[in-house]
């Protein structure tokens, strides 16, 4: 009596279809073996798409049959379709199939494939199935194509939209909070290069209910859906373009450029590279080098019987290693001694209030009287029509005044859109509020989380700093900042720019570049 295994296979859209569910297959299957004398062994259900024989069940099933022990001599489907949809994949395992003493049959399209002329037949069966598969799979590519040149997102929205449906069945996707609030901090974050993308993921995770990963965070971050637009790709002789998408764009196209730019490492910075989040005993590790080789320090814990003892050390072979408590004193000591005079103090307050009232100010005093006289003249001709309607004055002098002021205001309208828009930001407030945090740097840095003491060095210290001895050595300190606290103005100090008595940093300084901590107090 021959052996037979029942091959039964469903894909996802095919469930509901009639005659393709998993009990009339078996079913019907069971009857032809009844009818045939045929006994029943392994019975297989699988619910992948027949496009490949890379099939969970399949593998399974063509393992058992390369057995030795195997007793089988045919595989038993209703439908040569239910057997496969790509009829190169199909003649290929028909022969794998033929080698082992098997052969495989649809009992409602039987065929004796002993016979070469029933392979034309074969033929056609098998390739019905995979012209529907093909132009089933066309018709989804046009018909996402198409949804793509509308503006509509397909597949799963990123991170920080969630995907909708309206009421006759059209998807969309739509802002999703606090997620979206997380994802545009995260751009402008990554805006200001201080901060590497992964830790900004980490805060992102903290924000958020929604975690994202890794991977997924950096995809996102390329994504332009988050400035509005989506990306149509290149078909035949249509070239790859953007098009404006139907969804709120949560950020602005500039924003999301200067982001590819910093990604793509196009755009230099100013800060060293401080990418390491460092712990809170640990607020100079990337800033530092060794002084015996020249590479950069790092930091670590040693635990001793009773605590932890924190050290900055080189990672080569020179041995430096030293206490982190005191290189950070030493740190301190040297921000007490960078403090602003009065003098500097209501000098810079007047500079900068000069400047402010001479470019920003003066320009939106400016934008108001446009916008005045703009309203004076669309006044003039409310006044106009009203005698219009009142008869006093013919339908070509109305016409007349309207073309004559309509013109006029057409120009000021140019020219308000070329000036400044107004805000209503208190400056000397924030800008007495920033002078008093540069007064107390010492205070803002001590009394800080490390987020705030990292961004004082990074401010003040464009490059890395050498801690020899008691005094740290640095090549150049921010301009501003030389000028402002007035280090190394030759007051107190040997002729050979060296007063460690006195300070803490070295006097040799190269005032070039600007990296303006004060800059940072009024964005902040």
């Amino acid at each position: 009596m021959k052996v037979a295994d029942l091959y039964i296979r469903v894909s996802t859209d095919e469930q509901a279809d009639k005659g393709y569910s998993q009990r009339d297959q078996e079913d019907r299957l069971k009857k032809y073996c009844s009818s045939n004398n045929i006994s029943v062994g392994q019975i297989i259900y699988e619910d992948h798409s027949a496009k490949s024989f890379n099939r969970p069940g399949w593998m399974r099933l063509l393992t058992t049959l390369k057995k030795k022990s195997c007793k089988t001599n045919l595989i038993l489907f209703t439908k040569w379709d239910r057997f496969s949809r790509n009829a190169g994949d199909a003649y290929q395992m028909i022969g794998t199939l033929a080698k082992l003493g098997i052969e495989p049959q649809a009992v409602d399209q039987p065929l004796d494939l002993s016979i070469p002329e029933n392979k034309m037949m074969l033929a056609i069966y098998l390739a019905a199935p995979e012209v529907e598969n093909d132009r089933r799979a066309l018709n989804v590519f046009y018909g996402m194509r198409r949804a793509k040149k509308e503006g509509r997102v397909m597949g799963k929205a990123p991170f920080g939209y969630v995907n909708k449906s309206r009421e006759n069945g059209e998807k969309y996707i739509v802002l999703q909070e606090p997620e979206a609030s997380a994802m545009n901090w995260a751009f402008n974050e990554i805006a200001k290069g201080v901060l590497a993308s992964n830790q900004i993921r980490k805060r992102v995770n903290e924000l958020t209910i929604k975690k994202v990963s890794r991977t997924s965070f950096h995809v996102a971050i390329r994504n332009p859906i988050y400035y509005g637009k989506v990306f149509l790709e290149k078909h035949k002789d249509e070239e790859a373009h953007f098009v404006n998408g139907q969804h709120e764009a949560l950020i602005s196209e500039d924003l999301f450029n200067r982001v590819q730019e910093i990604l793509d490492g196009k755009r230099r910075l100013q800060r060293p590279n401080t990418k390491i989040l460092s712990g809170e005993h640990f607020p100079l590790r990337g800033f530092l080098i060794c002084p015996k080789c020249g590479k950069n320090i790092t930091a670590s814990a040693s635990k001793g019987r009773n605590k932890r003892y924190y050290y900055y050390h080189c990672n080569a072979t020179c041995g430096f290693r030293l206490r982190a408590e005191l290189i950070n004193s030493v740190f301190e000591e040297g921000l007490k001694q960078l403090e602003m005079t009065e003098p500097a103090k209501k000098l810079i307050e007047k500079v900068f209030l000069d400047n402010y009232q001479k470019f920003i100010k003066a320009p939106q005093d400016e934008r108001k009287k446009i916008s005045d006289e703009i309203d004076r003249l669309n006044s003039r001709i409310s006044l106009a029509r009203n005698k219009l309607l009142s008869e006093v004055i013919t339908d070509e002098e109305y016409l007349e005044i309207k073309k004559e002021y309509k013109d006029h205001v057409e120009k000021l309208e140019t020219q308000l859109n070329d000036k400044p828009i107004e805000n209503n930001v208190d400056i000397p407030k924030l800008l007495e509020k920033a002078l008093g945090t540069l007064t107390n740097i010492w205070k803002v840095y001590t009394e800080g989380d490390i987020a705030v003491k990292r961004q004082i060095i990074g401010s003040i210290f464009p490059e890395k700093l050498e801690f020899d001895k008691n005094h740290y050595r640095t090549t150049r300190i921010n301009a501003v900042a030389h000028y402002v606290f007035q280090i190394n103005n030759g007051l107190s100090q040997n002729k050979n720019r060296r007063n460690d008595n006195n300070n803490h940093f070295s006097c040799y300084v190269d005032p070039q570049g600007i990296t303006l901590y004060i800059c940072l107090q009024f964005i902040e």
